[in-house]
Order: structure tokens, then sequence, then C-alpha cells
């Protein structure tokens, strides 16, 4: 008779690891078309593994501060290069109108209103009223693949994909002056430094301008090494996608070491890069592998979120923090989207749908992070079980209502959802000429 023995920890991870990835390669085309979304499966099963009896791993982030901010800003930035490169449409003022209203309006209004409710309503300090509403405001490159265009060149890129995609990509970056803010704010409250004249020419002139230059830069510099150099050297001969990976890593890397904003940085290489040879079949091969670590990531960070949901996470939370969350996901972003997209040419079904997918998830992990690990703060097992509650509801919410929804946005103009909008060699999408 063989002897049952105590699997091997190590073993044990690479059985989960095999069946992860695998999960990873079918979950989204078994969801295709289910009122179901991969994120809230990763959730479910989070919780399911950490609820058994021998789980006595705690992945809380007030347990490992450090791990949860690094991690989760990797899987951003990962984010943030697969949708620059999957962009149709030209970079231009009149062209991206949807994205500016995102940016200039809805984002500050949004963060605005949830400092307000914050710092009145929940009696949070404003600094920390400040923060709150600064990793909460930002709309989810990550968790919102299912509102975004498609790969690069399918077509797949109407008014409503485009907003979302190119609002996440950019909103990150552009809520960060706001962390450092309150950031700013609790130092000051507690040095009585002066902080208005370094946050504006530092945290917001240097910071926004370095690392979009620096993104240009970094973007044009991996565009001619890729298309431009003669054919024998060139690293589109390659056909290995791993290059998006080497951009994404060096254009955040270079940008935070002169202190600038890495988000924008990497989104704005993505966007130039696919500029560098708008219609090559490469930056498909580049998406691809951006994708595929992206959801390999997304799905670990996911299932350690519902274990930390399933270790008590939200313990604690009053039904005023409840009604807050509510709030902010059903009032304060469909209110500000709507706001921002006044007088802009689409279809009511169109701005409303933008208002509503406001979805939150990883960016907010990360800016939570950043900001309680650069600030001193009383009740960050308050802040955490808040936001966690956000972010929950919206992978809930969202996830059951996008199929259907966007399904149903097709139809009525005149798409089928269910054909592969795949165009042949040379066309690209809207606004892309």
């Amino acid at each position: 008779m063989i002897p049952l023995l105590q699997p091997d920890p190590y073993i044990l991870l690479l059985t989960g690891a095999g069946f992860l990835i695998a999960l990873v390669a079918w979950l989204p085309l078994a969801l295709r078309r289910m009122p179901l979304s991969l994120p809230i499966v990763c959730i479910g099963l989070g919780v399911a593994l950490f609820s058994l009896p021998g789980a006595r791993l705690e992945p809380s982030p007030l347990a490992y501060p450090e791990i949860t901010e690094r991690f989760s800003e990797f899987v951003v930035i990962i984010a943030l290069m697969g949708a620059g490169l999957k962009l149709d449409r030209v970079f231009g003022l009149h062209r991206w109108e949807v994205t500016w209203r995102l940016i200039l309006v809805t984002l500050p209004l949004s963060i605005g209103a949830i400092t307000l409710l914050a710092g009145t309503w929940m009696g949070f300090a404003w600094p920390v009223a400040l923060l709150l509403g600064a990793a909460l405001a930002p709309t989810d490159p990550v968790l919102a693949a299912d509102v975004q265009v498609g790969p690069p060149r399918t077509g797949e890129e109407d008014e409503v994909r485009f907003g979302l995609t190119s609002e996440a990509g950019i909103n990150d970056g552009a809520a960060f002056p706001f962390v450092h803010l309150a950031i700013a704010l609790a130092l000051a409250g507690t040095t009585g430094e002066p902080w208005a004249l370094k946050w504006l020419s530092y945290n917001v002139l240097w910071e926004i301008g370095a690392g979009v230059a620096g993104g240009y830069l970094i973007g044009r510099a991996f565009g001619w090494l890729t298309f431009r150099i003669p054919d024998e050297t060139k690293l589109a001969q390659t056909g290995d996608g791993l290059i998006a990976l080497s951009a994404t890593f060096v254009s955040y890397g270079l940008t935070e070491i002169i202190h600038s904003y890495g988000f924008l940085s990497v989104f704005v290489t993505a966007l130039t890069f696919r500029a560098a040879h708008r219609s090559h079949d490469f930056h498909r091969e580049m998406h691809d592998v951006t994708e595929q670590v992206e959801r390999l990531a997304m799905m670990v960070l996911l299932l350690l979120f519902g274990g930390a949901v399933a270790k008590d996470l939200l313990a604690g939370l009053s039904w005023a923090d409840v009604a807050v969350a509510l709030i902010i996901l059903l009032v304060i972003r469909p209110g500000t989207g709507l706001i921002g997209l006044a007088g802009f040419k689409a279809s009511w079904s169109e701005k409303l749908t933008i208002a509503f997918f406001g979805i939150r998830g990883v960016g907010s992990i990360y800016y939570l992070a950043y900001g309680l690990n650069h600030m001193e703060v009383d009740g960050g097992e308050r802040l955490w079980a808040i936001a966690g509650l956000v972010i929950l509801i919206s992978i809930l919410m969202h996830g059951l209502t996008v199929t259907p929804v966007m399904r149903l946005l097709d139809r009525t103009h005149g798409r089928d959802p269910d054909a592969d909008a795949i165009p042949p060699p040379g066309l690209q999408g809207p606004g892309a000429g």
C-alpha cells in the first residue's frame, strides 16, 4: 500500500500554476457570450481557496503593503502598454475629444466629489479624504477588457470602446498629482512646511511633462529599432512580441529614475510605438504577449484579492460605508461622466454607457497602497475596507452587465456582436487614417 504523503508546497505551487494558466487561456472563450466576467470568476476562486481550512496565508494589503504596491504597479503598467498598442485611432486633440472630456472634466470632478463625501459624511481628515478620492476616481485599464477596443487593426473601435480605453490609459497617470497632493497636505499638517509651489512645479509640471516627453522619446526609439533600421537587424524580424514587455519596462524604469510619472510614460510609449508603423502586423504579436502576461498577473492578483475578502478585508464596514460605495459607483461616476460628455456628439445610449462603465480595480489598489506607504494615516484598515468594497461591487456590477449592455449597444448601432470584425490587411479602425 502506498503511504499518503504531505505534498511538497513547491509541487502544489506548480500544480496550481498549471491550472491557473489553463484557466487564463480557456475562461475568456468560455465566458464570451455569458453575463459573467473573468474577474468575477477569479475573485470567486480566491474566496473559495482561502476559505479552505488549511489556507493559512492571509493575503491582506495591510500585512504586505510593499508587495501590494509593487505587484499592482506591475499589473497596471503591462495593461497600459497593451491598451496603447491596440488603439487604432491617431492621436489628436479633435480625434480624442471624448478622452479629454473624461480626463479634464470627469476625473477631477470625481476626485472632488469623493473627497467631499469622505471628508464630511465619513469624517476622514481632508488629506486622507483626498487620497481616497484620488484612488477611487480613476477607471481601471486592467479590469476593463470587456469594454475596451479589440486587438490592433480588428476594427473593434467604436466611440464607447475607444473612450473607455483611452480614458483608462491616461487617467491612471493623471490622478497621480492628486495622490501626491494628499501626501503633501498630510506632511504639511505635521511639519508646517509650505507645499503649494513644490507640488505645482514638481509633482504637476515636471512629473507630467517629463513623463510624457520621456514616453514619447522611448516610443520613438523602439519604433525606429523595430520598424525603421535595415531589414536584417530590425526587431520586427524577430517576430517576438516580448519586445513590448521590453518597451514597457524601459519606459517605466527610465522615467521613474528621473522622478516622473511612469504610468503616463508607458502609455505614451505605446501610442508612439504604434504610430511608428501603424499597419504592421507585428503590433498584433506584441499586443497578444502583453495581453497574456496581463491576464495571468491579473488573475493572480484577483485570487489574492478574493483571499483578502475571505480573510475579513471588509470586516468593520458600516452601512454608511456601503452607501458611500454605492454613491461612488452609481451617482458620482455616472453623474460626472455625463457632465464631462455634455455637448459631445454621440447618442444618449453611448454617453450613458461610457458614464456607467467606470470600472474600479487594480489602479485603485495601487494608488491606495502607494499613498498609505508614503504618509502617516490612522485607520488604514477602514480605507482598505472601503476601497475593497468599491472594487468588489464594481467588478460584480460591471462584470454582470457588460456583456448584455455591449451586445445591445452593438445591435443598436447596426453591428453584429457575434461577427469577427477582422478587416483585410491594410485596413484600420475608425479615425486611424
